[in-house]
């Protein structure tokens, strides 16, 4: 629910048509996490963050790593990926899941002081904007609301938003990934050329002088084209090529091995994993599985979290015990 509409009703009246502004949509949120936690992520190596300091009408931002953070006025800190560190903001990332998770992004938190914000901009993607403690000033399509704890704005691509803080405040921003087609394009004739793009070698041996050296020649246009023309690929490929993708982690995502011991499996929340009936993608791996394996690992990817007694019963203990010595799940207490 978003406040007191229904995911379907929202998806159907809002999703990628309209902004929606939902006051109180939930109540009692108080936010997840503190200015020090948010400042202490803030310094790691393996997070993204960036500072957005508004000087005037110019605005200036730098990257971290932050080992020292000091707060002023017209000054924001932003954060991404706070759902793989703190599980807080991956529960309330799942909570989104009526999206499906091949399209789910991460959580990031920002906090203001007042006057703070990254300036007018347009996404190119969706997003859901969560207000935390304090008040921000939205603005977007001639029009200006004021978010108060727990009050939700969502903006489809393409919308030209502002948000400017009004007094501290922290905001959770909840991202969803949109390919584009050019990355899409670049990606998958890299993952072609890893699985072995036709290989020939250009040869002239009856080689004539020319009489026009900057030419190119002809036969060298003939020899490319009827190369790229040996480049196929099938629906097939194309399904293995994208759960792999999108099931890649971002350049700065660092497992470590698992920890814990009990009868629930969870998903760590830097894990992606997707299905495609019974070809299953994991942290950009792929894998075939059938029948009782296929059906509850497809249960562990829908809930991100499964019995571990279900998963013996389907013959799936010695591929769970990889996946925590990879760090890619962890065992729980139930």
């Amino acid at each position: 629910m978003i406040g007191e509409m229904s995911a379907r009703d929202f998806l159907r009246r809002y999703w990628q048509k309209k902004p929606l502004f939902v006051r109180g949509a939930f109540p009692q949120f108080a936010g997840i996490v503190t200015k020090a936690q948010l400042a202490a992520l803030a310094a790691r190596g393996d997070v993204e963050s960036r500072i957005v300091e508004r000087r005037g009408a110019r605005r200036e931002t730098r990257h971290g790593p932050f080992h020292r953070i000091v707060f002023k006025k017209n000054w924001t800190l932003l954060v991404n990926g706070v759902n793989l560190h703190v599980s807080g903001a991956d529960a309330l990332l799942q909570r989104f899941n009526f999206v499906p998770q091949a399209r789910l992004d991460d959580v990031m938190v920002s906090y203001a002081s007042a006057g703070g914000g990254v300036g007018p901009h347009v996404d190119r993607y969706d997003v859901f904007l969560l207000q935390g403690s304090g008040r921000r000033a939205w603005r977007f399509e001639n029009k200006r609301v004021v978010a108060s704890p727990g009050d939700f704005l969502y903006l489809p691509p393409g919308v030209r938003h502002d948000g400017v803080a009004l007094e501290p405040c922290f905001t959770y921003s909840i991202g969803f990934r949109a390919p584009r087609g050019s990355e899409l394009g670049a990606a998958f004739l890299d993952w072609l050329h890893e699985r072995g793009l036709p290989e020939a070698d250009y040869a002239d041996p009856g080689l004539r002088p020319s009489r026009k050296p900057g030419e190119i020649p002809g036969e060298m246009i003939r020899f490319a084209h009827a190369l790229l023309k040996r480049i196929r690929w099938s629906q097939r490929d194309v399904e293995r090529f994208l759960g792999e993708y999108l099931s890649e982690p971002k350049p700065h995502v660092v497992f470590e091995p698992g920890r814990g011991a009990g009868q629930v499996v969870r998903l760590h929340p830097k894990t992606r994993l997707l299905y495609r009936g019974s070809r299953f993608f994991i942290n950009g791996e792929s894998l075939l599985l059938r029948g009782a394996a296929a059906a509850a690992v497809r249960e562990l990817a829908d809930r991100r979290t499964a019995h571990g007694t279900r998963l013996a019963r389907a013959r799936l203990g010695g591929l769970i015990s990889d996946w925590q010595r990879l760090g890619y799940v962890t065992r729980e207490k139930a």
